[in-house]
């Protein structure tokens, strides 16, 4: 399969797929959009693996098979993905590391990993999302490459902490709690049923994760600084609709308990609109 035609079967899955990340990729000139969806389509499909109906020990052999891929992706054969996404390391130099590290990130949740304490938690967001976010910088180019790096890691971080109150609903009727232990207990949470049952203390929870969040938000996006103007606005609607999501999630806890929190359309072309005015500046 020729690169081009890989390319526009990784375009078609993030236009679709891609909720929230898409408004910030096409804003992107051509070739850097076309990379960062070849390395969306890569995390989508990894993570795909992870939340299907199959046994884990299925999920663990795909994830392995998906794994070798990654370290040597042109030698893929004609899986479009692939195809695509050695192409883009030919062209970027991506980090390979960064996608074994994502895949060993969707390995803990397979595996059913919970966290006792933030710092175990921060690992599992790193891998899963911080990884995002050096691939990224790859495709991105940037002044200062390595505090870039270092930047859209904890810019990662910031998007899964939002990803987590976000899905808490799901993920508690699912059985999966990624909220630190040390912070259910804190607020007098003690179990699954509880997390999404009382109301108090569910909006002093949040409350307090917003917090957190915002804090890795504040000091991610010091990486804008660092990029050419149309990488910075990608940058910027990303951050800028996940930001929106925390306010929502603050200002209306309850919401927390009944569905998954997500922007209107309408609002999120608006903040990606904003972004590309704002770096025009």
């Amino acid at each position: 399969m020729r690169a081009r035609e890989a390319y526009g079967h990784c375009e078609s899955l993030t236009r679709a797929s891609a909720a929230n990340f898409y408004y910030g990729i096409r804003l992107l000139p051509g070739e850097k959009r076309s990379a960062i969806c070849a390395v969306y389509a890569f995390a989508r499909r990894v993570d795909d693996i992870a939340d299907g109906p199959i046994a884990a020990d299925e999920k663990l052999r795909l994830l392995a098979i998906a794994e070798q891929a990654a370290r040597e992706p042109a030698s893929a054969g004609s899986d479009p993905v692939m195809v695509a996404l050695a192409d883009v390391h030919a062209t970027f130099a991506l980090p390979l590391e960064a996608l074994t590290d994502l895949i060993e990130g969707v390995r803990m949740d397979v595996n059913g990993t919970r966290y006792e304490h933030f710092d175990e938690l921060l690992v599992y967001c790193r891998r899963v999302a911080g990884s995002i976010g050096r691939l990224c910088v790859a495709v991105f180019g940037a002044r200062e490459m390595e505090r870039a790096r270092m930047l859209a890691d904890d810019l990662g971080v910031a998007m899964q902490l939002t990803n987590i109150l976000r899905d808490l609903r799901e993920d508690a009727e699912n059985g999966r709690v990624y909220l630190p232990a040390e912070d259910l207990r804190r607020f007098g949470i003690g179990g699954t049923g509880e997390l999404t049952s009382d109301l108090r203390r569910l909006e002093e929870l949040l409350r307090f994760e917003v917090a957190r969040a915002r804090e890795w938000f504040d000091r991610g996006t010091e990486l804008v600084g660092l990029l050419d103007h149309r990488s910075a606005a990608c940058v910027l609607a990303m951050t800028g609709i996940y930001r929106r999501l925390l306010e929502r999630i603050e200002s209306c806890p309850e919401l927390s308990t009944r569905e998954r929190i997500s922007l209107p359309i309408w609002e999120k072309a608006w903040v990606a609109a904003r972004s590309m005015v704002g770096v025009a500046r």
